[in-house]
């Protein structure tokens, strides 16, 4: 009868261990990263970012925060350039991080899964104070770009993937990752500048430096186009070194 009654004692002792731990852990648990906002992580990080952007736009002639910032990410070249400016200055080359994770080929990101980071230009629709990697801007895939050629190619519009970030940490899948340092620089910047005033382009080269890019064959025939207004949009920006200014968009 001991014997029998052995294992529902040691389910009732554990019951009440784990509601104990509920009830006096509950507040320490409620407190852990995923509570902070926006302003407590410029609180945070602000005044070191600002230390190190607020030269770099000074040498550039640029005013901090500026009234339109474009974000360019370059796949082969694993680089994020920022450029800024707005109004009758156009746009100036400010400074650029290595991107120290990202994963795929060249060519856009076609489905869930494919492990490809988007080609194209993208809104930032979201700071994420509590991401794990640090800090992260969420970028606007799929677009109204995307939607219309899924539509025309027959793929499903739900299948298509999100969650596409730039984040800290070195290592992503489908994301971009710039490191922790890099990443608050570049989110108290976003923060500062107001996301309606950001873009984001992403492309497979720097098509400026004379550069080409092989995709593999299966990319679908509307690639090519694709990459054409790639390029065109990199022809209207400055390459890094250039103090000449550009039409902002």
């Amino acid at each position: 009868m001991i014997r029998h009654s052995l294992p529902v004692l040691v389910l009732l002792l554990l019951a009440g261990w784990l509601g104990w731990l509920l009830v006096h852990w509950r507040k320490p648990l409620a407190e852990e990263p995923g509570e902070r906002s926006v302003a407590d992580r410029i609180g945070e990080c602000g005044a070191k970012a600002d230390a190190a952007l607020v030269p770099a736009f000074e040498a550039a002639g640029v005013p901090y925060p500026p009234r339109a910032l474009r974000l360019v990410a370059l796949k082969s070249e694993r680089r994020l350039e920022l450029y800024a400016g707005g109004g009758s200055d156009g746009l100036r080359f400010i400074k650029s991080y290595p991107i120290l994770g990202a994963s795929g080929l060249p060519g856009p990101k076609l489905a869930e899964g494919d492990r490809q980071v988007p080609e194209g230009i993208y809104p930032i629709v979201l700071l994420n104070p509590n991401s794990r990697y640090h800090l992260s801007l969420r970028v606007g895939y799929p677009n109204a770009d995307d939607l219309r050629r899924a539509a025309a190619d027959g793929r499903d519009s739900s299948t298509l993937g999100g969650d596409i970030m730039i984040h800290g940490g070195s290592a992503s899948i489908g994301c971009l990752a710039i490191g922790d340092d890099a990443i608050e620089e570049v989110f108290v910047l976003a923060a500062r500048t107001g996301l309606d005033n950001i873009d984001l382009l992403i492309a497979p080269c720097d098509f400026r430096s004379g550069a080409s890019v092989v995709v593999p064959p299966s990319a679908p025939d509307w690639t090519a186009p694709l990459h054409e207004e790639i390029r065109r949009n990199l022809m209207t920006l400055p390459q890094p070194g250039s103090s000449r200014a550009f039409p902002s968009r």
